[in-house]
Formats: structure tokens, C-alpha cells, sequence
């Protein structure tokens, strides 16, 4: 499997997937909405699915002596491993923030331990979505980005709208008295990543199974 990944990440990736990668410098950026760096994430591997698509990526990775839900595994962790290389890229980010802005996003959520949880199930939701979707035919990245997107941006949304009301204004703080409370937002993130995870790569590879390519 290591091979594998590997593969997808020498021939499948596509170059503006780095550029997202070091988008978490947008934390950097005062009044900005920190969500949309989870957007550009899941904007990134659509380009990468469309960029694979072109390239008869899962054609030519299922005429390989492997097993076709290994074709589907291969993706999945490719899809984990740039989202957990841009929440990795974006901490080193939060961390300076606290030393060069002063605390408080008007426009909406600090980069804080809840931010990340955010996250985390921002991309669970996007993967599950996207990759069953896309795994029905392995080709209809388009129908399938829109089909994961828009509940993607709602949980974005949603994250961004809370922090503006006074009873979650705890979720818009940096304070070390407010961490306990956000820790269980960042725990329920992981949680929900892992699990996601797992119940997409099954039912993606349930589909693909199907498939006739």
C-alpha cells in the first residue's frame, strides 16, 4: 500500500495541491474566515480527482496486480494524507498568530483547538460524500464535488455563524480557561475523521466493485 500511495502521489497529485498545502498562511490574515481553508482543501483534491480523471488514473491503477478495493484504499489515504499535511502545515500558523495579532477574528472563528476539530469533520463529510459518489463510476468527479461541497460548506458555515452567538462565544477564544471546553469539539473532530474514514473507504469500495471500467 505504501507503493501505492506513493504512486498517487508522483502521478495522481495535481501541482496546486502544494499551493493549498501552504494556504494555512492565511491564518496569518487579520478579519479573514479561517473556513475557507478547509474549502481550498477540498477544492484542491477535486482538482486532483479531475487532473487523475484525465489521466485514466483508475483504469491504470486497476490493471495492476491488486485487488480493486486496494484501487479505492490507495485514494483514500491519498485524500487523508493531504488533509492531515495542510491541518499539520496550519499549526505552525495558529501558533504564530497568537504572537503577531491581537486575539479575536471579528469576521468569524479562531484558529484555536475547536477550529481544527471543525475541521477534521469538515473533511470527514467531504470524503465520505465525494468518494462514494466518485467510485460509482470512478469518472463523475464533477457530480460528485457538488454532491460533497455544499454539506461541506454548510458545516464551514455553520463553524463561522456560531462563534457570533454570545452562549458559543467560548469558541472564539484563544484563552487557556476556554481550551477544556473546545478539547471536546477537537476529540469529536477525530473521532468523526477516523470513523468517516473507515465507513467510506467500505463504502467505496462496495461501489467500486460494481464497477465495470
Amino acid at each position: 500500500m505504501s507503493k501505492l500511495l506513493y504512486k498517487e502521489w508522483k502521478l495522481a497529485v495535481h501541482s496546486v495541491v502544494y499551493l493549498f498545502l501552504l494556504i494555512g498562511a492565511l491564518l496569518l490574515v487579520p478579519a479573514y474566515p479561517y473556513g475557507m481553508i478547509f474549502f481550498f482543501g477540498c477544492l484542491g483534491l477535486y482538482f486532483t480527482s479531475q487532473f487523475a480523471r484525465e489521466n485514466s488514473d483508475a483504469f491504470y491503477t486497476a490493471t495492476l496486480p491488486i485487488k480493486k478495493r486496494h484501487v479505492v484504499k490507495s485514494k483514500c489515504l491519498l485524500f487523508v494524507s493531504i488533509e492531515l499535511a495542510q491541518l499539520a502545515i496550519c499549526i505552525p500558523f495558529s501558533i504564530l498568530r497568537l504572537w503577531t495579532l491581537p486575539e479575536g477574528n471579528p469576521v468569524g472563528i479562531e484558529a484555536n483547538a475547536a477550529y481544527f476539530g471543525f475541521g477534521l469533520i469538515v473533511y470527514a463529510i467531504f470524503n465520505f460524500l465525494y468518494l462514494t459518489v466518485l467510485f460509482r463510476s470512478a469518472y463523475q468527479v464533477g457530480k460528485a464535488f457538488v454532491i460533497a461541497i455544499l454539506p461541506a460548506t454548510a458545516v464551514i458555515a455553520l463553524m463561522e455563524y456560531a462563534v457570533h452567538l454570545p452562549s458559543f462565544a467560548w469558541l472564539d477564544s484563544v484563552q487557556r480557561a476556554d481550551v477544556p471546553r473546545q478539547l471536546p469539539v477537537l476529540a469529536a473532530g477525530v473521532l468523526i475523521y477516523v470513523g468517516g474514514n473507515l465507513l467510506t473507504y467500505k463504502a467505496a469500495s462496495k461501489q467500486f466493485e460494481r464497477v465495470d471500467l
